[in-house]
């Protein structure tokens, strides 16, 4: 993919593969097995920065990269949520890093425990993205909570989703990665709406970068 299309694209695309890999399944797996998933995310993810193919990093910066700084591992960070789909095929603009704005469809809600604490959170789907076949099942989860701007990115954080066939579906935080704004200049990141704000820390997935 070259330069311009990486800063067009929304920048979850590019690591959406390798996130549903990890998600799929989930509820049928050992402690074991999820553990081994979510390592291998994580290398991924850093194989993601180094690749010169694949990384949103300019060549000094990527050479720079040291690797990403992650929550530990925590197993109760993965729920099942009761997934709502909104009637109402209603199109809103988003806001975005570099003040712009992306159109999406709000397309469920998500409602689930953390702790005994009642959570709920809006899945969005691309305007753009479902006119095209490979993406048109894909969902972006963008959230903040207790942690943003402390020990993780204080834009927010995402979780790539799959359209499911049932009426809930595995919420994975250990897969919660930072949008290539953490990281770089020069992208367009979809910034989480208010009302995607959890009031309690996400203390798994992906940890603020370095120099943030």
């Amino acid at each position: 993919m070259n330069s311009f299309l990486k800063k067009t694209l929304p920048n979850w695309i590019g690591l959406f593969t390798l996130v549903l890999i990890s998600i799929n399944g989930f509820a049928q797996k050992s402690d074991a097995e999820l553990t081994q998933e979510i390592k291998d995310f994580q290398t991924e993810q850093d194989h993601h920065f180094t690749n010169k193919k694949t990384s949103p990093l300019p060549r000094k910066e990527r050479r720079n990269f040291e690797g990403h700084h992650f929550y530990s591992i925590d197993l109760t960070y993965i729920v099942e949520a009761q997934f709502n789909k909104i009637v109402a095929e209603d199109t809103i603009e988003l806001m975005t890093s570099s003040d712009n704005i992306k159109l999406y469809r709000p397309y469920a809600t998500l409602t689930f425990k953390i702790g005994g604490v009642a959570c709920e959170l809006t899945a969005f789907q691309s305007m753009r993205l479902r006119e095209i076949d490979e993406y048109k099942n894909y969902l972006l989860l963008p959230f903040r909570d207790a942690t943003s701007g402390t020990t993780s990115y204080g834009g927010g954080r995402y979780l790539d989703l799959e359209i499911p066939s049932a009426n809930t579906i595995t919420l994975n935080f250990n897969l919660a990665y930072n949008p290539y704004c953490a990281y770089t200049s020069g992208y367009n990141c979809t910034v989480p709406p208010k009302e995607n704000t959890l009031t309690l820390a996400i203390k798994a997935g992906l940890k603020v970068p370095a120099a943030h």
